[in-house]
């Protein structure tokens, strides 16, 4: 669903609705719109600045700057791989480099068969098990590339 379609316009003037006149408007509006839609689509930039009356280009520099933040679709899985310090420091490159092969994406990106969005964080709180990562809230830590293969192929056939 990447076209903006009336539907999504109706729920994103819904949500508008409930923050336009609280204070700090933007966060919690584009977070309740990525809860809703699962990403934050780029025509709806323009419809949040004008619930907000804010420019089109302040709405863009928060979701572009906010890794949080989705610009498309995401598949029907959001994996997360623990980038921080402590993740890094036991070899978590190598699964970074897996996982990337694996899924034929990079950050942000959606695998080929639209079953995983490959997403960076920065900490998980796993930091005594890493490197870890996250599935759709699920914590794994300890993930060799070996691991990240069992654990990927388990989620496949929860399809």
């Amino acid at each position: 669903m990447s076209a903006f379609d009336d539907e999504q316009v109706r729920k994103v003037d819904a949500i508008s609705a409930r923050f336009t006149g609280t204070p700090g408007p933007l966060l919690p509006l584009l977070h309740a719109v990525q809860e809703e839609l699962g990403f934050i689509p780029s025509a709806a930039i323009a419809q949040i600045a004008g619930a907000l009356n804010i420019s089109r280009a302040e709405v863009h520099g928060v979701v572009s700057f906010y890794h949080y933040f989705r610009q498309q679709a995401p598949g029907r899985h959001v994996l997360q791989l623990c980038r921080a310090e402590a993740c890094q420091s036991v070899n978590g490159e190598a699964t970074e480099m897996h996982a990337k092969q694996c899924l034929g994406a990079d950050y942000q990106g959606v695998s080929a068969d639209g079953q995983f969005t490959l997403e960076a964080a920065y900490c998980l709180g796993n930091c005594a098990a890493g490197p870890s990562m996250m599935i759709d809230g699920k914590l794994y830590g300890r993930v060799t590339p070996q691991r990240f293969d069992q654990i990927l192929e388990s989620w496949k056939v929860r399809q």
